[in-house]
Parts: structure tokens; sequence; C-alpha cells
């Protein structure tokens, strides 16, 4: 009997084998699993530095960010943006500085140096130059008012501690406090 060969019926012999893909090339296996860093770090952004504005690149602007919050006190941001730019540089095999370690030490004075790491307030708007302000946390509220002791505040104040209570709602107000919402 011979073997039938026509439409649907290759040759036995060209036939793919049992167990073997017709394309052993195939499709390559995790081919979109890396993440296309280059393109989206590449792109063009608009940054606004003293009310001037510039085009920079993502990465750039990524950067600039985080070493602005770790010049801010901000020891995981700084440590972040000092490893990016040393994987930057290694990756450029730009070794000229020779400095094998950089300790960065944010100097701020006044107020702002401890509001937010010590959890005594947080910061509001800290992007927005006009409305940027602290807001005290409830806590640091209720302490202070317990150390005025005999002494109460003006109902001028009053007010101005309640607008700067980050959550006013969660403060135990003493007895005499007078200002409400």
């Amino acid at each position: 009997m011979s073997e039938q060969i026509g439409y649907a019926k290759p040759p036995a012999s060209t036939r793919f084998t049992k167990g073997s893909s017709g394309n052993p090339k195939g499709r390559p296996k995790n081919r979109h699993k890396s993440v296309p860093y280059d393109a989206v770090l590449g792109q063009m952004v608009t940054i606004r530095e003293d009310g001037r504005e510039r085009r920079v690149t993502a990465a750039e602007a990524f950067l600039l960010q985080l070493t602005q919050k770790g010049l801010a006190g901000d020891s995981a941001a700084a440590r972040d943006s000092l490893d990016a730019i040393e994987n930057a540089r290694s990756e450029r095999g730009d070794d000229r500085m020779g400095i094998d370690t950089i300790i960065v030490s944010a100097i701020s004075s006044g107020a702002d140096a401890i509001l937010g790491s010590l959890g005594l307030a947080k910061k509001k708007y800290p992007e927005d130059q006009q409305r940027v302000r602290w807001e005290m946390n409830p806590w640091i509220v209720e302490a202070a008012l317990d150390r005025l002791g005999e002494r109460r505040l003006t109902i001028n104040e009053q007010r101005e501690v309640r607008s700067a209570t980050r959550t006013p709602h969660k403060v135990a107000w003493p007895e005499w406090w007078e200002v409400g919402e």
C-alpha cells in the first residue's frame, strides 16, 4: 500500500517527529521580563527649578529629586542617590575621582532639621514653595499643652495652634480650650 501524499498529508520523511518542535529556536523565553529602563529613563521631562523650567531626561530628574531629598536630611534618599551615581560612574568606567566612599551630611538649621525626623510634625505641600508648611502631630500638641500648667492660651493663640495641627480632631483638647472647628 502506498502512502498518500497531498493536502494536509506531507511525506513521512518531512513530517515533524514526535516530541520535537516545528520551530526549534522558537520565541525566546523571558523576552518581556526586563524593564525598558533606557526607554523610560531616556524620555525628556520638564522640571521647574527656582521658578524656571528646563528639559532634562527622566533619569536626571529622578537623580535631582533624590539628591534634593538627601540634602534635606533624608538619609535613605542620600544613600540611593549616591548608589545611583556610583553605578552610573562604574558603568561608564569613569574612575577619575578615585574616591571609594563619599559621606554626605546634610546640615540644616532651625526646626526643619528635626521636626520630621523626630515625628513631631509633617511637612505639607513640600514641593510648593508658596504653600509649604509644617503641621504638628496631635501627640506633640497635647504634650505642649500639658506643659503649660496653669497658663492659658489666648483665643488667637488657640486658633494658631489649631491651624498648625495636622489632625486637630485627634487631639484631646483641655477643658479650658475654646476654639473649635
